[in-house]
């Protein structure tokens, strides 16, 4: 390892241990061994006394700057500040949020528990209708908290009428139990549609945001565009992230009520087939 020079008199190396000591990025652990090392050589030259002074000052610069350097790259954001900068609008949109998904919990919890049946239940209405046990068929129907259970309740409550009438009576009864399944899906719906409307207006307030600064500071530069940009963009994002979520859970919904309905009318059919056998 070369040492330094000036004029006549030459300059040890820098130690070994203060190299590794750098090149791990130890700054202020570098600084200590300056001063130890300056302390050392106090009686040495006054060359030697300088170049350990300048390397130290180096070095204590460094370590000044090596926190702040790290401090301004490790910046970042969080999602809640990220979503604050969205603006007014963003109130509406986490509302219609908040409304979806309790909806889409509560009809989903509602519809799974009506599209429920014992597999044995209609075997067992049938076994009791034809052994002529009517009001133990009615007592089964009333302890099952079903669609379907219910339907059977109001035809076989019908029994001794004519069979327009009992027919009739069941289908209004299955009509009914759809309405009650059906019941605020329609917000749901009308949620899918409005927000991503919601987001719209939060792009055209960005846009209007980014004009008016700019007409007041009479200059073009990223921080007078940066806040209208983020209106803009995060407006729009969380206005159809919305929508979409809320437009397919009002499909799935409904489709299992579909399959509800499906079951509501097959059970009709098989209860107005029963009631029409003694008569055969």
């Amino acid at each position: 390892m070369r040492s330094f020079c000036f004029g006549e008199k030459s300059i040890p190396p820098l130690p070994c241990p203060l190299f590794s000591i750098i090149h791990s990025g130890r700054f202020n652990s570098a600084v200590l061994f300056m001063v130890n090392a300056e302390h050392i050589c106090h009686t040495k030259t006054c060359i030697t006394h300088v170049y350990l002074k300048t390397i130290q000052m180096l070095l204590l610069q460094i370590a000044t700057d090596s926190p702040t350097a790290a401090a301004t790259t490790e910046q970042t954001m969080s999602l809640l500040d990220l979503l604050m900068k969205g603006g007014w609008v963003m109130i509406p949109i986490a509302f219609m949020s908040v409304v979806a998904v309790y909806l889409m919990v509560e009809r989903f919890i509602t519809i799974s528990r009506a599209s429920k049946v014992d597999t044995g239940f209609m075997a067992n209405i049938k076994s009791m209708l034809l052994d002529g046990k009517t009001d133990a068929a009615l007592s089964l129907c009333r302890s099952s908290n079903t669609p379907i259970a219910r339907l059977l309740e109001k035809g076989i409550k019908r029994l001794g009428k004519p069979i327009k009438e009992i027919e009739s009576a069941v289908e209004n009864t299955g009509k009914l139990e759809i309405y009650k399944l059906e019941k605020n899906l329609s917000y749901l719906g009308i949620i899918a549609g409005i927000a991503p409307m919601f987001g719209f207006i939060g792009t055209i307030s960005g846009v209007i945001r980014i004009f008016y600064n700019i007409s007041l500071a009479d200059n073009i530069s990223i921080s007078l565009i940066a806040g209208g940009l983020y209106e803009k963009m995060i407006t729009s994002a969380a206005g159809l992230l919305v929508g979409i979520i809320a437009h397919i859970a009002f499909h799935y919904l409904n489709a299992m009520i579909d399959r509800v309905s499906f079951q509501l009318e097959s059970t009709t059919v098989e209860f107005i087939d029963l009631i029409q056998e003694p008569t055969k």
